[in-house]
């Protein structure tokens, strides 16, 4: 994949979580806010001041999540966002995350 494939990529998969955050914040009882800097999405937790960051990295072509569980980073593979250390799923993996900071079960998907 090329650098602007990448970036175009990881634009993308940042805007479907943000927006899925959003829709999630005005369906349920998720107290989340999101805001963007560049290549970097914070999920505040607002009832508890946790936090999640999703930001990409162009020089691995990877995109990274640090939440309270730890730091995880993730490679494109076969069409989807796959953990470097145990294959797990991004948007799976960060509906755990989500649910577990924010305290309201919670599923992302991906584009489709």
């Amino acid at each position: 994949m090329t650098e602007s494939e990448f970036l175009a990529l990881a634009e993308q998969t940042l805007g479907v979580i943000e927006s899925a955050l959003e829709r999630a914040a005005d369906d349920s009882d998720l107290d989340v806010e999101c805001s963007r800097s560049g290549n970097v999405l914070e999920i505040e937790f607002v009832d508890n001041g946790s936090k999640i960051i999703v930001n990409s990295q162009a020089p691995m072509q990877e995109m990274w999540v640090a939440a309270r569980s730890g730091g995880f980073h993730y490679r494109y593979e076969g069409g989807r966002w796959i953990n470097t250390r145990d294959q797990s799923e991004l948007f799976s993996a960060l509906s755990r995350m989500v649910s577990e900071q924010g305290g309201v079960p919670l599923v992302l998907h991906g584009a489709k």
